[in-house]
């Protein structure tokens, strides 16, 4: 019996990949829980069983303590010196040991139940152990199942085989699986539930990204180039700043490989995810411009107190700077830490500053402030008058002046009279009455009379005598 139970141990050694001691240690809490729920009174039953030979004690047994809580567990060290000379406090003192036939049948089922079911507890236990070590790095599994919220992956080994649930939150819109399709993942957490452990994986952590490149470049996995910061969309673009630890080497060539080899094997696992190298910086100016690459910049101001950001680039530049519906401006301040305000060298040009209006002369207030008028003037006033009684509008000016071409002529209409010191062109009427009188315009300078379409015979009596 002994040899069975051995060998019984052994094959589930084996077969749960379980540790011998811990199998060990779930036999004697079976027997003794069977010997506490078949008959009352075996609270301090103790199960003792010898890994080499296979053989089971059972005994009852306390513990010596100051003050007792528990009478069924524990008595006081008076009481357990009397049954052991030199016991100490916290020691347990074997009473009696228990014939081994008072463990009948109905023990056995007892103690089978709860062999299997701590059986169970120490598999499920020592799978999320395996797995609990695993946060934060990149798990690989077979598509199983594809849900409408998930799709699950089958991650492990048998019998250690585990599901990882990909929520479609953290699945990229680039990307379409497959039953049976091998898929790497990140994992994110992990969880203990009634069935076991539970993995929750994701392909949209920039973690993921992370990992990815310690997998392709050597340097980053032996920490002489060093991934500072990651910016992603996941599906659309991402933008990593890299520095190197070791002088001399160049960390964005070591990350893109001989011919991009090293970036094009990310960028083929991430299902065509376009991805930018850029160098980190200390410097905030050098960091904002190397993130909006691969738009050229012009200038670089910081301000520390509100961290913006202001960026001047060519005007032909300015669309590529902010990207696709502002991507790359987006990704750039993910990256930096930094808000980035966007201009065009046109547009951040000083502009010319505004002309300063004349100051009005003030207006005189008394006669004796008011300028005298010229004589002409004065002597267009007094010709002026006589025709003011006629209805004739009389308008005194300087420079030539050009008569308003009137839309129609009544026939009692008169002349206008405009007195000018220049030519005087007068405008062609559109159309003249019989009775009406040519225009008399005194000057000084000759005048220039408009040729009418038709004229009445009175019209042209009338012209020859303005005209001697």
């Amino acid at each position: 019996m002994s040899r069975d139970f051995i060998g019984a141990l052994l094959q589930l050694n084996a077969e749960k990949n379980i540790s011998r001691e811990a199998l060990i240690r779930t036999v004697e809490e079976a027997i003794e829980s069977a010997y506490r729920r078949v008959a009352p009174g075996n609270e301090n039953v103790c199960v003792e069983v010898d890994s080499e030979t296979g053989k089971i004690r059972v005994f009852r047994a306390m513990t010596a303590v100051e003050e007792v809580e528990d009478p069924t567990l524990e008595f006081t060290l008076e009481e357990a010196r009397a049954v052991k000379s030199d016991a100490e406090l916290g020691e347990r003192i074997e009473l009696e040991e228990l014939d081994a036939s008072s463990f009948g049948r109905i023990h056995a089922q007892t103690a089978k139940q709860v062999v299997l079911q701590r059986l169970r507890e120490a598999e499920r236990e020592q799978v999320f152990g395996q797995f609990a070590n695993l946060e934060g790095e990149i798990i690989t599994g077979t598509v199983s199942r594809v849900e409408p919220r998930a799709i699950i992956l089958d991650v492990g080994r048998e019998p250690n085989r585990v599901d990882a649930i990909l929520a479609t939150t953290e699945q990229s819109a680039m990307e379409h699986y497959r039953l049976g399709q091998h898929v790497k993942a990140y994992v994110l957490e992990v969880r203990r539930t009634t069935k076991g452990p539970q993995i929750l994986v994701s392909r949209t952590h920039k973690g993921f990204l992370r990992r990815l490149f310690e997998l392709e470049v050597p340097e980053i996995h032996a920490g002489t180039v060093e991934v500072r910061a990651i910016a992603r969309e996941a599906g659309s673009r991402s933008k990593v700043a890299v520095a190197s630890r070791q002088e001399g080497l160049d960390p964005v060539g070591a990350t893109v490989g001989q011919r991009g080899n090293r970036v094009q094997a990310v960028v083929a696992e991430l299902g065509g995810e376009k991805v930018d190298i850029i160098p980190w910086s200390d410097d905030p100016a050098t960091l904002v411009a190397n993130a909006l690459s691969p738009a050229q910049v012009v200038g670089v101001r910081i301000d520390e107190e509100l961290r913006i950001a202001n960026v001047t680039v060519p005007e032909r530049m300015l669309s590529l700077a902010i990207g696709r519906e502002g991507q790359n401006a987006r990704l750039a301040a993910k990256l930096t830490g930094w808000r980035i305000d966007i201009r065009s060298d046109v547009a951040a040009a000083p502009e010319p500053a505004p002309p300063v209006p004349p100051v009005p002369e003030p207006a005189p207030t008394s006669e004796a402030e008011r300028p005298v008028a010229a004589a002409e003037d004065v002597a267009t006033a007094a010709q002026a008058e006589p025709l003011a009684d006629e209805g004739v509008i009389i308008v005194p000016t300087v420079g030539p002046v050009v008569a308003a071409k009137p839309k129609r002529a009544s026939r009692a209409s008169k002349a206008a009279v405009v007195p000018t010191a220049g030519p005087v062109v007068a405008a062609k009427p559109k159309r003249a009455s019989r009775a009406s009188n040519a225009a008399v315009v005194p000057t000084a300078e000759p005048v220039v009379t408009a040729k009418p379409k038709r004229a009445s015979r009175a019209t042209k009596a009338d012209a020859g005598e303005v005209a001697s």
